[in-house]
C-alpha cells in the first residue's frame, strides 16, 4: 500500500526538491552519485521505472491518486507520496503538473561511449546544445526514427532536466546516451563511424546522397542553436551534408533538422 502523506507544512526539507532546488542544484555536479531528476507524468514516470530508474519519493494531485497516478503508486509502494489539491500543489511548485504527478528519481552513473556505440548503426551527436526543449524534442525524434544512442558535448544541457524529460515525453529513458570528450570524433572513427556534419555549406552533399545512406556506421552531428557547429568540427567531419529547401528558406531548428535527418538516414535494415 502506498505510503500517502498528506502535506501541512510547506517548509518540510522533503518537499525541497519539488519546490526550492534549482536543476543545477538537483543535478550535483560535485556528487553525481547522489544526483536526483524529476519525471513528470505518469506515462514519463513509467518509462523511468521501466529504464530502471530508484524513485525516492512522489508529489501528487489529492484527486489523482485514484486516477492515472495509481498504477505509479503501486508500482513505488516502498516511497513517501506527498499529496495537496492541484491548486496547492501549482503554488508550491510554480507551475502545474502535468497529468498532477511529480517522482523524484535518483541518477544512475552515465555509460561510456564505448559500451553504447558498440555494434550499432546511427548515432547522434549533440554539440552544444543548450535548450532543454529542444534537447528533449531531439530525443524523441531519436527514439522514434531509429538512431541507437546519442552523444552529448559537455557544454549541452542535461537530457535529465525536467522540461527536456517532458519534451521527450520519457524517450530520454529509452535511448542510450552519455556525454563525451573532446575527442569524440576520433574515437567515433576508431569505432568505425563515418561522421556526417549537417551545416550550411554550399559544397555540403544532399541528404539524400547514397554515401550517406549506405554507411555502415554513421554519427549525425549537430550543432547548437544560432551558431551551428564549430568549423573545427566540420572540417574534421568526412561529410557535411544539407538539408534541400525551398522558398528560400536558409535553415531549420536543430530539433526539426533532427527529426529530416534521422528519418532519412536513420538504422531501419
Amino acid at each position: 500500500m502506498a505510503d500517502i502523506r498528506e502535506i501541512t507544512d510547506f517548509s518540510a526539507p522533503e518537499l525541497d526538491i519539488y519546490a526550492r532546488r534549482s536543476e543545477v542544484q538537483l543535478l550535483n555536479r560535485e556528487n553525481p552519485q547522489e544526483g536526483i531528476f524529476i519525471a513528470e507524468s505518469p506515462k514519463v514516470i513509467a518509462r523511468a521505472l521501466d529504464a530502471g530508474y530508484e524513485p525516492v519519493s512522489l508529489l501528487a494531485a489529492s484527486n489523482e491518486l485514484q486516477g492515472q497516478a495509481a498504477g505509479i503508486l503501486d508500482r513505488c509502494s516502498s516511497i513517501p507520496v506527498y499529496t495537496a489539491p492541484f491548486d496547492v500543489l501549482t503554488q508550491l511548485t510554480g507551475f502545474q503538473l502535468t497529468r498532477g504527478i511529480l517522482c523524484a528519481m535518483r541518477r544512475k552513473p552515465l555509460p561510456t561511449m564505448d559500451s553504447i556505440c558498440a555494434g550499432v548503426r546511427r548515432v547522434a551527436v549533440l554539440e552544444n546544445i543548450m535548450n532543454p526543449t529542444n534537447v528533449g524534442a531531439i530525443f524523441r525524434s531519436a527514439a522514434a526514427l531509429n538512431m541507437d544512442a546519442v552523444l552529448l558535448t559537455d557544454c549541452c544541457t542535461n537530457p535529465l532536466y525536467r522540461r527536456a524529460i517532458r519534451v521527450s515525453m520519457g524517450t530520454v529513458f529509452q535511448v542510450p546516451w552519455t556525454y563525451v570528450g573532446p575527442d569524440w570524433q576520433q574515437c567515433l572513427r576508431s569505432l568505425g563511424f563515418q561522421t556526417a556534419a549537417m551545416a550550411l555549406k554550399e559544397d555540403s552533399l544532399s541528404l539524400r546522397d547514397p554515401r550517406l545512406t549506405r554507411a555502415e556506421q554513421l554519427a549525425i552531428v549537430l550543432g547548437t542553436e544560432g551558431d551551428g557547429l564549430a568549423s573545427e568540427t566540420i572540417a574534421r567531419c568526412d561529410y557535411t551534408v544539407m538539408i534541400p529547401m525551398t522558398h528560400h528558406v536558409d535553415s531549420l531548428n536543430v530539433a526539426a533538422a533532427s527529426a529530416v535527418a534521422f528519418w532519412q538516414l536513420g538504422s531501419y535494415e
